[in-house]
């Protein structure tokens, strides 16, 4: 049965649990350490937990940072449930009315409900307090979605991976006569963590760095050594900006009311030898943690060929790890069809198929 942490919150080009699952028992063995510098939405960490692998990552988005950590360090639900009252009882103690940041969310929340959402944007410590994480955690999962399809999204029609920019969303919403629904947020946040706590979180507890993937060497200083496999999809080039997709739930996190793009600069590249050149300083800054017989797997894809993203990333690896004494060997690689893809699901027909590859690499 698939854990239900796992779609905590969903995050564009995210790969499946039981892929990170195949990785975890062709290369490790429990106890062993796993690392992500990319963590996105935290699979690999939080299915290296499950199989009782230790757990780091990084990464740059604090909404991935929020959702990762979230699901790798759970805590308590009687303390959770209690946080929800007090939040609760506080937001009618103090009821101060804030107007809507823009025209957008006028649109996009009923006004009950955006006082709601603002009031948790303001009050939530998530970045100290893993129970403020994980209730920002639940709203990131709930903030925008199909409401028409489900009772738990808080938005007017949306997808739920991916914020839509806010002219497009209110022409949209307009053209239809869709108007935003009346949700309770503490009483869907509840019911919501009912439903992630229906299954007992993993007892080890994993490591996220809100962090430059670059860093994790420097970062995780105590793991020297010591990682013994790598699951991770680096941004694939020239193919989206995170930041910019994620605008919504980072304005939640504390963010600008709109999107902005190029917030993180290596999100997406368009030029192959800069984006080969990142890949390169990403090996190099997590050099540290590797030794001869640690196993990287890499899935990537994009606008390029298999042949010329294999020559990439295993050129990318022997070039960042050459300081380190480490060298690479090809173990394996495979490609397959990107299905169900997010662009598809309101911009059908946008582009053709694409494919992703799977490369698996051996340092020696």
């Amino acid at each position: 049965m698939r854990h239900p942490l796992h779609a905590l919150c969903p995050y564009f080009a995210m790969f499946p649990e039981g892929f990170v699952l195949d990785q975890l028992l062709a290369f490790t063995s429990p106890g062993e350490l796993v690392l992500d510098p990319f963590a996105g939405r935290g699979t690999t960490l939080f299915e290296s937990l499950l199989n009782g692998r230790r757990a780091i990552g990084t990464d740059i988005n604090k909404v991935a940072a929020c959702v990762t950590g979230a699901k790798i360090d759970v805590p308590q639900k009687e303390k959770l449930f209690e946080r929800l009252d007090e939040l609760e009882r506080a937001f009618w103690r103090i009821r101060t009315v804030k107007p809507f940041a823009t025209k957008f969310f006028s649109a996009c929340y009923s006004q009950p409900t955006y006082q709601e959402i603002e009031f948790l944007r303001t009050h939530l410590n998530w970045r100290v307090s893993k129970v403020d994480r994980f209730i920002a955690a639940l709203v990131l999962g709930s903030l925008h979605g199909e409401s028409h399809k489900s009772k738990l999204c808080l938005s007017n029609r949306m997808p739920r991976t991916i914020s839509t920019k806010p002219e497009y969303s209110v022409r949209w919403w307009n053209e239809r006569g869709y108007i935003a629904p009346k949700r309770e947020t503490f009483n869907i946040l509840r019911a919501v963590a009912e439903m992630r706590y229906g299954i007992s979180p993993p007892q080890m507890k994993g490591k996220i760095r809100l962090a430059d993937a670059r860093r994790a060497g420097s970062l995780y200083r105590e793991h020297t050594g010591e990682v013994k496999l790598v699951v991770t999809s680096p941004p694939y080039i020239d193919t989206t900006d995170y930041a910019e997709d994620q605008w919504l739930r980072l304005w939640f996190l504390g963010g600008p009311p709109y999107p902005k793009a190029r917030v993180n600069r290596d999100d997406r590249y368009s030029n192959v030898m800069s984006y080969w050149s990142f890949l390169s300083e990403v090996w190099a800054g997590c050099a540290r943690l590797f030794s001869p017989g640690t196993t990287i797997v890499v899935r990537i894809g994009g606008k390029l060929d298999s042949r010329t993203l294999l020559e990439g990333v295993r050129g990318s690896l022997q070039h960042g790890l050459k300081q380190q004494g480490l060298s690479v060997k090809t173990e394996y690689h495979n490609s397959s069809l990107i299905k169900n893809r997010q662009t598809n699901s309101f911009r059908p027909g946008t582009n053709g198929e694409r494919r992703e590859f799977d490369f698996v690499f051996k340092l020696q």
